[in-house]
């Protein structure tokens, strides 16, 4: 199956149309996919992914005010009057469980939205890489699409490296030369820098924006390699763990 794979760079570049039907991994390393993924394995009930401040404000106000948190960023900086900002590591246990999650961020979620016309679409970092590796093994010949959320439609090295790890774990480390070039080129990246992923991650572009916004814990944190078997799937508009490991 590893020849239906396709990779692309960014939450634009393509066409919602060519996501219709097909199976589709969301890849936000730093850090949407990452924070849901850590939201889902401490006892989230879900995860409502949202484009913008409305959408969260209108999806709010039909929930009792128990019930959920709002969580987000802009640019990197928690959302003026959210609960929680786009970091993992402020969605502990005693936060968030049994609660649902508004996710409102600049990349992520929006790459989320996008693809709407997808089925299924699955969240996926390289915290649940081993889960993710393990449900694509068991397609048949469905087409698949890692869609890596980037940076405002510009590519993203850490987004591309875990969609890269993904398919150089389908494959085994051997790339048959007919894969897609977009497949051809993560694993190309991953091949090169795999070695190193904390620290080549620490070096990227995103990385080095966020610096005096992000904490270096966060960074580290979502470098960490297959620690959940927590598998996130959007069902009815609600992200939720399919796999059911969630505490």
């Amino acid at each position: 199956m590893i020849n239906k794979i396709d990779v692309f760079s960014s939450a634009y570049s393509f066409k919602e149309e060519d996501v219709r039907d097909k199976t589709v991994v969301i890849i936000d390393v730093l850090r949407a996919s990452s924070t849901m993924v850590t939201a889902l394995q401490n006892g989230a009930k879900g995860v409502i992914a949202v484009e913008d401040m409305d959408d969260a404000s209108k999806i709010s106000h039909n929930l009792d005010a128990q019930s959920f948190l709002m969580s987000g960023e802009k640019n990197g900086i928690t959302i003026d009057g959210y609960d929680l900002g786009n970091s993992p590591l402020e969605h502990t246990e005693e936060v968030v469980k049994g609660k649902t999650i508004i996710l409102n961020t600049t990349n992520g979620t929006k790459a989320i939205r996008r693809c709407s016309l997808a089925d299924p679409i699955i969240v996926g970092s390289f915290l649940n890489l081993k889960a993710i590796v393990e449900y694509l093994q068991k397609l048949d010949d469905e087409e698949v699409l890692l869609v890596c959320a980037g940076w405002r439609g510009r590519l993203s090295l850490e987004d591309i490296l875990c969609a890269g790890n993904i398919i150089y774990d389908l494959c085994g480390g051997n790339l048959p030369i007919e894969a897609r070039d977009g497949a051809k080129v993560a694993f190309g990246l991953y091949e090169k820098f795999g070695d190193d992923i904390e620290n080549s991650i620490k070096s990227s572009n995103y990385a080095i924006r966020l610096k005096d916004i992000v904490s270096v814990d966060d960074l580290e944190y979502c470098c960490q390699r297959s620690i959940t078997d927590i598998l996130p799937a959007l069902n009815e508009g609600i992200i939720t763990d399919i796999n059911g490991k969630a505490k």
